[in-house]
């Protein structure tokens, strides 16, 4: 179950930000899905959220994402925040510029492969086995 959060009408890029956020939420009208930057800031000790509509979803291709500016202790329950308002703004401008929203992952590198090649090359250093193929001679002595 979430919590309800107070709203405020405005935020300020000085003021301290506990997070910043864009998801794709129904308008109020029920007409559409858009991306809102939903920007938690604290206001009389307490959580308060400011949603800002950034347009339709169909106009982002960056993924939704959550930046954040400050953390809950656990055990105490105190607020700590780290950052404000406009460094979030800063990051969260920087992260939808990027064109394709995640990096690719390099070309011609296999993650799951590589891990069990590595337990052939120890075998085959050990064996001091040359190996033959495309890329050359590996002759191990």
């Amino acid at each position: 179950m979430s919590k309800i959060l107070f709203g405020t009408h405005y935020v300020t890029p000085d003021e301290p930000c506990f997070s910043l956020k864009e998801v794709n939420l129904r308008t109020p009208d029920s007409k559409g899905i858009h991306r809102y930057m939903v920007v938690t800031v604290v206001r009389n000790d307490k959580l308060a959220e400011h949603r800002r509509d950034l347009g339709p979803a169909s106009a982002f291709t960056m993924e939704e994402f959550v930046v954040p500016g400050g953390m809950t202790d656990p055990i105490n329950k105190r607020i700590y925040i780290e950052e404000t308002v406009g460094r979030l703004m800063q990051i969260a401008d920087e992260l939808r510029a990027e064109v394709h929203g995640r990096p690719d992952p390099p070309k011609g590198h296999d993650l799951i492969g590589g891990y069990f090649d590595s337990f052939d090359k120890k075998i085959r250093n050990r064996k001091k086995q040359t190996t033959f193929g495309y890329g050359g001679i590996t002759q191990r002595s």
